[in-house]
């Protein structure tokens, strides 16, 4: 038999077929331009026209081991040579080691977990047993926040991705610690006051849960004062609230810590995780659940099922993500990194009139761009952007860096396996872009 060798496309027309078949999430599909991407590793891909890019972002905040880990990859492939799937109602050696070392790992006394396919499922579920165990139906949330794109999730976001998918699920938002540029940070006391308060006119007998991000990711990297997270975890005990705390973006070492509760020492009644659990490689999240909490269903149906609950593919690229972190100490070398990226953040700051904040936690950052130092106006507005921002984004890119530019805002949120010298070859391309910006800035 003759096997007839295929023929690679060409960039162009791997761009141009995936345009005509397949739909691009949170877009307008005219005008796209997708990078044709054919292989990557470490801090940097490249594309099928042979362009080298460094992924300042680790694309969605999310490919946290860096790209192409060979114990990743092998991990993948034992388990695919060995069993790709079985029924969830079935036990694997893989399901049963992820879930011994994920109840090491997570904080406190949370010690089982449901998996899930991704993050957005992982806080729908978080959501669905929150009200069953509580037996209440309202959700609190905070509107500097993104927690999923469908159903229940989509309600409990507050930012407006939320506007054009809302209706009426029993969600209830809540101003955050962090009110904006222009408005400063508020003490974590004013922010707990206004839970307090809201909790009060809602019922605090209705409420089953408050879902919130410990860090504010795709909203600006939001960082809470002191005493906030300690403030909610005592409210929500008080009022009989369960506290789920959506990690899907800041666990696995984003933070400097394995997750970003633990920089407070809060540990909540459940917490939701993916990307960084298996580095992206294979999709997977998980519900995390104190005993309090998993007590429920030892006598009670829990009603809630995943065709790819605990999927073996996706339990042994977990595994074998966690074995990258540890034997690199990715997690400590966010901790260190973080603290080259802050001060890369600060000089950007001194240097560019059109830097107005740049916050940071472990690798975990953003710049915030304002048209004038004194008054903070936004480089962009609120859920838009302006010609100089596209401009900035699209030198970002002309001189080989991929991250997130969302409104004024740029985020620095490389692979937890970055180096010094690749930190300030990513900087040095900020630097450059952001020229752009300081010619516009009221001096």
């Amino acid at each position: 038999m003759v096997v007839e060798a295929v023929k690679a496309l060409s960039a162009a027309e791997i761009t141009e077929l995936c345009l005509r078949h397949t739909l691009y999430d949170w877009s307008a599909q005219a005008g796209l331009k997708p990078l044709a991407v054919a292989s990557a590793k470490g801090v940097h891909f490249q594309t099928a026209d042979g362009k080298r890019f460094i992924d300042f972002n680790s694309q969605l905040m999310c490919v946290n081991a860096g790209h192409g880990d060979q114990r990743i990859i092998d991990a993948i492939k034992r388990q695919a040579d060995q069993l790709p799937y079985i029924s969830p109602f079935m036990a694997t050696e893989v399901r049963a080691r992820l879930g011994r070392k994920l109840a090491e790992l997570l904080p406190g006394d949370i010690d089982k977990v449901l998996f899930t396919l991704a993050g957005n499922d992982a806080n729908e579920n978080a959501i669905k047993i929150a009200r069953t165990v509580t037996g209440r139906s309202k959700i609190l949330a905070r509107y500097r926040s993104y927690h999923g794109s469908t159903g229940t999730a989509i309600q409990a976001t507050g930012d407006p991705r939320r506007w054009p998918n809302e209706h009426a699920v029993g969600v209830v938002h809540v101003l955050d610690p962090y009110h904006g540029i222009q408005r400063g940070t508020d003490t974590a006391q004013v922010a707990l006051d206004l839970l307090e308060e809201t909790i009060r006119l809602e019922g605090p007998g209705t409420i089953a849960a408050f879902i919130i991000e410990p860090v504010t990711g795709t909203n600006g990297i939001l960082i809470p004062p002191d005493g906030y997270l300690q403030g909610v975890r005592e409210i929500c005990d008080r009022h009989g609230i369960l506290l789920i705390c959506d990690e899907v973006m800041t666990g696995f070492g984003r933070t400097g810590r394995w997750f970003a509760v633990d920089h407070w020492d809060v540990v909540p009644d459940l917490i939701t995780l993916a990307k960084g659990l298996t580095s992206s490689y294979v999709p997977l999240g998980a519900v995390g659940m104190r005993p309090q909490v998993a007590a429920y269903f030892d006598d009670k149906v829990f009603y809630g099922g995943l065709t790819y609950n605990s999927h073996p593919l996706g339990c042994a690229a977990a595994l074998g993500a966690i074995q990258a972190y540890e034997e690199d100490d990715m997690v400590g070398n966010s901790r260190r990194m973080g603290e080259v990226l802050a001060n890369h953040h600060r000089r950007l700051q001194e240097r560019h009139p059109c830097v107005g904040a740049v916050r940071s936690i472990g690798l975990f950052g953003a710049i915030e761009l304002v048209r004038d130092r004194k008054t903070l106006e936004p480089m962009a507005p609120f859920n838009g952007t302006s010609p100089e921002m596209k401009a900035i984004a699209q030198a970002l890119l002309d001189a080989g860096m991929h991250t997130f530019v969302r409104w004024n805002t740029i985020m620095t949120n490389p692979p937890l396996c970055i180096t010094e010298a690749e930190l300030d070859e990513g900087f040095e391309i900020l630097d450059g872009a952001l020229e752009i910006g300081d010619r516009v800035v009221t001096k």
